[in-house]
């Protein structure tokens, strides 16, 4: 995973590690689920909404379409209406509801979260390059995790104390067993599937995540206040990525003031970086000539990255 604040290179490193694995052989998927995600854009193809798409060999890309995963949502739902309640139709107030819902703040990160975890659960891939949002919605995808596990056991308790009531209260009406409860089912279902996308997010065998950052004050300071949150959640932090860094022996060059300035600027706040990050920071990524653009630029990037030929 790829985090940091918006604008930093998130979707550029993402795209290049994608780029530097598949190229080892590796089976990889790179994924954001930011509605801005500019994967389309750095690989020059319409990738938006469309599944996982094939980009070279062993490469592919995925940005995933909020809005027609709350779609899907509506009618999975509706479709469980029928299955649990042998419904012909869904009722007036229940589909108002449906429909109410879907405009609720909190759906589209759920739909979004939910397609995470579809995308991890599935399997199929060597590795998963996440591409996250900026941090704020980071923080909350990542939290979404332990706080429907927790919701979810409240409900799935009151559930199965409720199943035991029916079994006694069917006892000493001598009635029948008591149905398949089918909501509980798909209680444990949903919590199944949370626990299994928590586990796999935490693993640090499986998992790493990276901040991105640049040389300058408020990035250093946002970036050091968002590693102490994301420890709340037990994301496993790997470490830090400095991107943009102007190559500083142009120094030696005839160059305009105002570029010398800005290196002289950069190297104060690349000491602030080492002394505040220490060795946990893994690499300074120059700044590129042009945006990073299409596979030839990406792989000039992967290699600014990992070195070439490692």
């Amino acid at each position: 995973m790829f985090g940091g604040k918006g604008g930093l290179g998130k979707t550029t490193f993402s795209a290049a590690t994608a780029y530097y694995l598949a190229k080892k052989g590796h089976r990889v998927l790179v994924f954001s689920v930011d509605p801005q995600a500019s994967l389309s854009d750095i690989f020059e193809r319409d990738i938006f909404g469309k599944g996982a798409i094939e980009i070279m060999e062993n490469l592919y890309a995925q940005e995933i379409d909020a809005d027609r995963r709350i779609k899907e949502y509506q009618e999975e739902i509706r479709q469980k209406i029928f299955s649990m309640y042998g419904l012909s139709r869904i009722p007036d107030e229940i589909e108002s509801y449906i429909q109410a819902a879907a405009a609720e703040p909190a759906m589209e990160e759920s739909a979004i979260f939910d397609e995470v975890v579809d995308i991890v659960v599935k399997g199929g891939y060597d590795y998963y390059i996440y591409d996250l949002v900026p941090l704020g919605h980071a923080l909350y995808y990542l939290s979404m995790a332990s706080v429907y596990d927790t919701w979810i056991d409240k409900i799935t308790q009151l559930r199965e104390e409720m199943r035991e009531y029916d079994k006694v209260a069917a006892i000493v009406k001598r009635e029948e067993e008591v149905e398949e409860d089918h909501i509980l089912n798909e209680l444990l279902y949903i919590k199944d599937r949370i626990n299994k996308s928590s586990s796999i997010l935490t693993d640090r065998e499986k998992t790493a995540f990276f901040f991105v950052l640049v040389a300058e004050e408020m990035i250093i300071k946002d970036t050091q206040n968002a590693a102490q949150l994301f420890a709340k959640f037990d994301v496993p932090l790997s470490g830090y990525i400095v991107n943009r860094v102007i190559p500083p022996d142009l120094k030696e060059k005839e160059i305009p003031a105002y570029l010398l300035h800005r290196i002289e600027m950069q190297e104060k706040y690349l000491d602030d970086i080492q002394r505040t990050f220490g060795q946990e920071v893994l690499a300074f990524v120059p700044e590129m000539e042009r945006d990073v653009t299409g596979l030839p630029m990406i792989e000039k990037m992967a290699e600014a990255m990992f070195g070439e030929g490692r």
